[in-house]
């Protein structure tokens, strides 16, 4: 009853380093693609997604990080491109530079701040989808976007032969499993938390941020719940739950990093409206991963 996962069933939306200039840290980002891939177990890294800091990036500096990743992994991992905006002919352009950089797939989030109707949605995403050559994940998280992709909008957007996924931050698990039943749409979680009840109604796997740290974990959770052991499964999401919510205790990009400098990978600098995190922050991050079985030397 579940589908095949296009893209494999563990992706860690990656974060983008920074130099302590503040530019785009390149051997970094190859560095720690390689980390979550070749150590943690990724199956797949989405590149320029909202933990990528993606609204603080420039086109060119997307195309670069992209090529570097895909130089890094992506002969052993499937590499995403993050590239959707609330301009449809912008991110047609980020698309078809995705495509000519290497990217195995796009992450499509929906057209924010100006709350298109879903008409506009589903104009939006048809639009980007006939123009690219790469299979889509959709990312359906209307608490940042200001609008969902409404039931009735993702039937008929699932008839599209390049969209093929759905990255689920919506919440909603009515909606979610009537999708699934009614369409052939690979559900990956992007809420870590909801992994668990998502894989119930037959979502494939996760597109996470904990994953920076709890990737093993994660993937055992969903090996489990896949091979029949829902009690194992349970076991490892109560297990990860410490970190699943103590990552987004501020904006997740912000504790990642903070996370990953304790780890010796980058410093912990953002880009601006984003704060390095706080003595207090990174205090609460680490009693996370404690609770989590992840102490920060064994992560």
């Amino acid at each position: 009853m579940t589908p095949a996962p296009p893209f494999g069933r563990l992706l860690t939306a990656m974060v983008t380093p920074f130099t302590d200039e503040g530019k785009v840290d390149y051997d970094g980002a190859a560095a720690l693609a390689t980390y979550l891939v070749d150590e943690l177990g990724n199956d797949g890294l989405v590149i320029s997604g909202t933990t990528g800091e993606s609204p603080t990036t420039t086109d060119a500096e997307k195309s670069e990080l992209l090529r570097v990743v895909v130089a890094a992994v992506g002969d052993r991992s499937t590499v995403l491109a993050g590239v959707g905006t609330f301009s449809t002919e912008h991110t047609r352009t980020l698309a078809a530079a995705a495509a000519q950089d290497g990217a195995a797939g796009l992450l499509v989030v929906t057209p924010y701040y100006s709350r298109p109707p879903q008409s506009g949605v589903l104009m939006h995403f048809t639009a980007v989808a006939d123009a690219s050559e790469l299979p889509i994940m959709l990312y359906d998280i209307p608490h940042r976007a200001g609008v969902p992709i409404a039931t009735d909008t993702m039937l008929r957007l699932a008839e599209h032969p390049r969209i093929v996924a759905v990255k689920d931050a919506k919440g909603d698990l009515q909606a979610s499993a009537k999708v699934l039943a009614a369409t052939d749409l690979a559900y990956y979680s992007g809420d870590d938390g909801m992994t668990l009840p998502l894989l119930s109604i037959g979502a494939v796997g996760v597109v996470g941020t904990s994953t920076h740290f709890s990737a093993v974990g994660m993937r055992s959770l969903i090996e489990a719940y896949l091979g029949g052991d829902v009690a194992g499964a349970l076991a490892w999401h109560r297990k990860l739950l410490p970190i699943f919510t103590g990552v987004f205790a501020t904006q997740g990009c912000i504790l990642v990093k903070a996370g990953l400098r304790l780890q010796g990978y980058g410093n912990g600098l953002l880009r601006s409206p984003m704060p390095v995190a706080t003595e207090a922050e990174v205090a609460g991050l680490v009693a996370a991963l404690e609770a989590a079985g992840l102490p920060i030397g064994n992560v």
